[in-house]
């Protein structure tokens, strides 16, 4: 077996030409960088057909970033993956709030789940949304009621979770909606997804910086 040398500093680069040649469809430019940074992330190329963009959403991405937009994630895991420095140069934040005790007790009152509660919490913040969720349809769910009701619409949906309980439904109500997004369709996704649509996003932006 004959291993590729490759430099730390280019295994990226070269892990981008390889998913380019191997790609059997082109990708739309406006979108592109979001595909390939999945399978990038996932080594899986079923991204090309499953992943949803809502009409003109990466116009409404790259704006709310410009607006310092706050993303929110539902598991702590897709906020440690969201590129810290790409945040702090377009002026944006991260927060997670599942592992906050109100986030708990609230969860516990309303018999809900932590992810819909923070839903909630989220609702409340002063700043744009961007809503990224990996794990959670209940999340989804509670987006998709507060969205319908006009309690909370967030400049941003990413709606990626993964799993088999509630999931394809979760994110078919999502685009339902017609809030902005950009949806895992079925049940492939993860928080590894969510951190990869945001990292792309932010990095695209730094292009029009």
């Amino acid at each position: 077996m004959n291993l590729e040398y490759v430099l730390p500093a280019d295994i990226e680069r070269r892990s981008f030409e390889i998913i380019e040649s191997e790609l059997e469809t082109e990708i739309p430019e406006d979108i592109k960088p979001v595909v390939m940074r999945v399978i990038h992330t996932t080594a899986d190329f079923d991204y090309l057909d499953n992943l949803y963009f809502s009409e003109d959403v990466m116009n409404t991405a790259m704006k709310a970033i410009a607006e310092k937009a706050v993303f929110v994630t539902d598991t702590n895991m897709a906020k440690s993956g969201i590129n810290k420095a790409a945040l702090a140069r377009h002026g944006c934040t991260c927060e997670c709030f599942m592992a906050d005790p109100d986030i708990a007790e609230t969860a516990r009152v309303k018999g809900t789940t932590r992810a819909a509660a923070s839903v909630d919490k989220a609702s409340g913040l002063d700043r744009p949304v961007i809503f990224a969720a990996g794990n959670a349809p209940t999340a989804l769910v509670r987006l998709s009621e507060l969205i319908r009701s006009g309690k909370f619409v967030p400049e941003l949906v990413i709606g990626v979770p993964v799993g088999f309980v509630n999931v394809v439904q979760s994110k078919e109500m999502l685009i339902e909606t017609g809030v902005p997004c950009i949806v895992a369709q079925g049940r492939k996704g993860g928080s590894n997804v969510a951190a990869a649509i945001c990292n792309a996003l932010l990095y695209l932006a730094d292009k029009k910086l």
